[in-house]
């Protein structure tokens, strides 16, 4: 009775830690924002100033250094909530830019 004991332990405790590692995996990769590093100092200055001048209207609402996509990114939320993400290189030139499909008024429908 023993040995189906410690047998009945064992595999509990292997199904927890395979149960805790999935849900610690499933958890990182999910929301990538909590490793983003925002733009600081002056950089953020320039960068927010460039991305403005690119969309012609709204705020910064957010920033990232290290995009993948480009060295800076801003998103910036325009006057009727649609959210722009701005790319920028290392001189603050714009590179590219597209919406957000997460913005708080996504109507845009697709024409694809």
């Amino acid at each position: 009775m023993n040995k189906a004991k410690i047998a009945l332990v064992g595999i509990a405790a292997v199904a927890g830690i395979t149960f805790a590692g999935i849900s610690l995996a499933g958890a990182g990769g999910s929301d990538d924002d909590a490793t983003d590093t925002p733009i600081s100092g002056e950089a953020l200055d320039r960068a927010s100033a460039a991305a403005l001048e690119h969309t012609g209207e709204g705020r910064v609402t957010e920033t990232e250094v290290g995009d993948e996509e480009s060295y800076y990114e801003v998103e910036v939320t325009l006057d009727d909530g649609t959210q722009v993400d701005v790319q920028l290189d290392e001189s603050f030139t714009v590179v590219g830019d597209e919406a957000d499909e997460d913005g708080e008024n996504d109507d845009s429908g697709d024409d694809d």
